[in-house]
């Protein structure tokens, strides 16, 4: 079956600017950039922000546990963990039940800084100047986005 030309499609379906990658792409720096001077003052880059969010939902964490979350492999994880103990806000220690695995957990100061990064979120939604309703429905599309590119069969498309 020949598929019928939707009159809705691009003329050239290989313009950069109709192209979902692209836009994500320059969404994604843009909006980390708009993080930058926000978090700057908590001395927090928007990765380490990351791991704290974690941190602050669920710690403490293993390394494997806080990877699996934020979904980087351990070598990139690894730098930011000991750049956040450098700082003083997080320890890593071994697992009291099994000594292979590293725990992370909060240092009071790391705990304190939460009441710091609760002016995050509303910051950045004034920053975007666009209406919170349609945020979170931007949130569960790039939700539905990340869903679909772990499907069985994308990954078989990419091995």
């Amino acid at each position: 079956m020949t598929p019928t030309r939707d009159a809705a499609l691009p003329a050239d379906p290989l313009a950069l600017d109709q192209q979902v990658c692209f836009a994500v792409v320059v969404a994604a720096r843009n909006v980390v950039a708009l993080y930058r001077p926000i978090l700057e003052p908590m001395g927090l880059t928007h990765p380490q922000y990351l791991v704290m969010l974690a941190l602050w939902q669920r710690a403490p964490l293993s390394v494997k546990r806080l990877s699996e979350l934020l979904q980087l492999d351990p070598g990139t994880l690894s730098p930011l963990l000991k750049r956040l103990e450098a700082a003083e806000l997080v320890v890593r220690r071994r697992d009291v039940t099994d000594e292979r695995q590293l725990a992370v957990e909060l240092t009071d100061r790391g705990r304190a800084l939460r009441a710091q990064a609760l002016q995050v979120p509303p910051a950045v939604v004034e920053r975007l100047g666009m209406p919170l309703s349609e945020l979170q429905a931007l949130h569960a599309s790039l939700t539905r986005v990340i869903a679909a590119t772990r499907t069985p069969a994308h990954q078989e498309a990419g091995q």
